[in-house]
């Protein structure tokens, strides 16, 4: 029986996912299913480049702004309801079309990846926290390495979520998190994914970066992460997110502005290099020349749907 095709868009943060994704929408009768970590978070709009109901041009977006900021929202979760806005955009009889820069999320729908619903254990989250403000994150780096070296090779020794989440995974499971990818890719893949990803000169995306960091200060970064200090008494796990713990530690007083602003563009500019190196390790991807004309990369999709 053949399987129903679904589009994937994927590609470095700031490549143009979202133009190229509603265009592309507008062309197939499509709906869009956001694939970012940070745009599932309510209140949090200006650093996750969340797209205006102006940019939206009409199409209806699903797994955005639902979770709050200090909920945990995990990758089986995201599957699961990934899964769901899938068969219900079909079930209309239109396209769905994954949107996104999150590799691990991507990975655990288009390869059928299971991430066990883990029973997270606070207290030992605690502890991690605690050994974290102590010591600083890199002898929780070097545990996290001897854990699984595979998948602390993908993640920057600054990236204190995804340190957490491999020394938690392996504590509640005793399984590490390669190990539990490899056992669990061997399930039937339900769809036909076709997968794009966007690419750019570097120098060029990284200017774009920059760009897209002064304009996030204009429209005032600073003003919403305080805001949702202020909102939410726990202390948001989605704070973590790139862009936001860096205003964080200004607010603290821990860098002045220009140190902020900085520290802000570098960590983007190396996250867009560990999204180019994890999206070109999956095989079946196509390239799409990011320079070109939107309509020209409509017209490569179209041509690799029929």
């Amino acid at each position: 029986m053949q399987k129903e095709k679904v589009i994937v868009i994927c590609g470095p943060t700031a490549s143009g996912k979202t133009a190229l994704s509603i265009e592309l929408a507008k062309r197939v009768n499509g709906e869009i299913i956001s694939c970012d970590s940070m745009q599932i978070y309510k209140d949090m709009n200006i650093g996750t480049a969340k797209p205006t109901k102006e940019e939206m041009q009409g199409i209806k977006h699903y797994l955005m702004d639902f979770v709050l900021p200090n909920e945990r929202y995990s990758v089986a979760d995201y599957k699961k309801d990934a899964k769901k806005a899938i068969k219900e955009i079909l079930q209309k009889g239109k396209v769905p079309i994954i949107v996104g820069g999150t590799g691990l999320y991507m990975d655990s729908l288009i390869y059928e990846i299971e991430y066990p619903n883990i029973e997270w254990d606070e207290k030992y989250r605690e502890e991690l926290e605690k050994k974290v403000e102590k010591n600083g994150l890199e002898k929780l780096y070097e545990q996290a390495k001897k854990i699984d070296p595979e998948a602390v090779k993908k993640i920057s020794k600054n990236d204190k979520k995804r340190i957490l989440r491999i020394l938690e995974i392996y504590h509640a499971t005793g399984k590490n998190k390669t190990e539990q990818e490899k056992e669990s890719r061997k399930k039937e893949i339900e769809y036909d994914y076709k997968i794009y990803a966007l690419n750019w000169d570097r120098n060029k995306l990284y200017e774009r970066i920059n760009h897209r960091v002064d304009i996030m200060l204009k429209q005032g970064l600073i003003e919403e992460v305080t805001q949702i200090y202020q909102k939410y008494e726990k202390f948001p796990t989605a704070m973590q997110g790139l862009g936001y713990k860096e205003v964080v530690d200004y607010l603290n007083g821990m860098t002045s502005k220009e140190e902020m602003v900085e520290k802000i563009k570098q960590e983007t500019r190396r996250y867009a290099k560990r999204q180019l190196t994890w999206f070109r390790k999956n095989k079946q991807t196509i390239w799409l020349n990011a320079q070109d004309k939107i309509q020209n990369n409509i017209e490569i999709i179209l041509e690799g749907l029929n």
